[in-house]
């Protein structure tokens, strides 16, 4: 394998962590909105899931979120040849 292509890996394989980490934290809301009840705030608890949703396929103000991994797994298939 190339250097270049090792490179490429090491970064899908950083952005793919990143990516498994944050969804925690969509699990985490998730599993706020499963367990609502009849007298809880439905609405602000999806907005949160949404927000969450939204940050992790952008990355917020910082970082790339999904979108990293789809540049870095693009670069890496482009490498191979695909």
């Amino acid at each position: 394998m190339s250097t270049d292509l090792e490179a490429a890996r090491k970064e899908l394989d950083q952005e793919f962590t990143q990516f498994r980490d944050s969804l925690g934290k969509i699990y985490e809301k998730l599993e706020r909105v499963s367990q609502a009840g009849p007298a809880d705030d439905i609405s602000a608890l999806l907005k949160d899931l949404e927000d969450t949703v939204g940050k992790v396929r952008t990355g917020g103000l910082v970082g790339s979120g999904a979108k990293g991994h789809r540049e870095a797994r693009e670069a890496w298939l482009k490498l191979q040849g695909k």
